[in-house]
């Protein structure tokens, strides 16, 4: 049998980028314009905005996105009394399927707002400097950065405009009472948060040797405060901090259980500020000291149940080449 492959063509490709921004502004904010080459989109994450493109005067609001065409004059400003937060990024992208963003104010649904969250988190591995400078004009890319976090922003970037496009293009297509074949919203919403949850948590097992606060958490996943708090504890029955804690100290735990890093090392690896404040937060939740937990039944119980784990994993890996090779003969 003779293969043909399928050869991808791309309907949208971003060549370049040239700013990733998330500020967090003062109500007074004014920014006086400029205009440049590339493309460049301003999405706002709380509060409104008023924002200038070309002649053209707007109220950009959350859940907005505005989009600036090449060489066309842009501007924006607090309205004096509400601290904006915005997302601001620009690239250059000739595909014709852009030109379907020329002049246009969108809203943002929760999967695309998803995509900017996890453009957001990938940016700030992968760039160095701070998102939040306004004056920062060449992006550089971190020593250390994940592979292929480049081409990760690239291609949520491409999703976002892509879902974008096929939303609001196809949107006079989509038949009115079309509710039959629908999920339930509750269904959609258990859906949105459960997804929303495995994100956050995936955000926070990355970050544990970090000290992060809510307001990082929140701005790095685009979620409010107060949608934070009741996500974790409906999904979890505790805090965000007090969830992040536990984590910190579970890997603790999991490091003790391997010998082979030191008390301090591993205090050090989870970012705690000091041995001793490690200690007391590894009691606090345990009810045990490290040194106690170390020479404990319990942590002799967990290393075998994991080295048990293993070994049945591996023999159950075995046991499956076996009888392949029996099917074989």
């Amino acid at each position: 049998m003779e293969y043909q492959g399928l050869i991808f063509t791309d309907s949208l490709h971003i060549e370049e980028l040239f700013s990733l921004h998330y500020f967090e502004y003062m109500s007074s904010f004014s920014f006086r314009g400029e205009s440049h080459d590339f493309w460049e989109f301003i999405c706002v994450d709380k509060g409104e905005v008023t924002i200038g493109a070309g002649e053209a005067v707007h109220i950009l609001r959350r859940g907005q996105i505005a989009f600036h065409k090449p060489n066309e004059f842009h501007w924006v400003k607090a309205n004096g009394s509400v601290a904006p937060n915005l997302i601001v990024i620009s690239f250059s992208c000739h595909s014709p399927m852009m030109n379907f963003f020329c002049d246009k104010i969108l809203s943002v649904e929760e999967s695309e707002r998803r995509l900017l969250a996890r453009t957001i988190t990938e940016a700030g591995n992968y760039l160095e400097g701070r998102l939040d400078d306004p004056y920062q004009t060449v992006l550089k890319v971190k020593e250390d950065a994940d592979p292929a976090s480049g081409q990760l922003i690239r291609v949520f970037l491409e999703q976002l405009l892509i879902s974008l496009w096929r939303r609001y293009h196809n949107i006079s297509a989509v038949p009115q009472n079309r509710k039959a074949d629908q999920l339930p919203d509750k269904t959609i919403k258990e859906n949105n948060d459960t997804e929303l949850f495995n994100q956050i948590t995936s955000y926070l097992n990355q970050n544990l040797a970090e000290h992060i606060t809510i307001e990082k958490i929140c701005r790095d996943n685009l979620i409010g405060r107060s949608q934070l708090q009741k996500l974790f504890l409906k999904k979890s029955g505790a805090g965000i901090i007090e969830y992040f804690s536990d984590m910190k100290i579970d890997a603790a735990k999991q490091m003790i259980r391997t010998e082979q890093m030191n008390f301090t090392q591993i205090s050090e690896k989870l970012g705690y500020s000091s041995i001793h404040y490690f200690s007391r937060q590894f009691k606090k939740l345990t009810g045990m000291t490290p040194s106690e937990y170390a020479s404990s039944i319990k942590a002799m119980a967990d290393r075998n149940m994991e080295q048990e784990g293993k070994g049945s994993r591996k023999k159950s890996h075995t046991h499956g080449r076996q009888a392949e090779s029996r099917r074989g003969k």
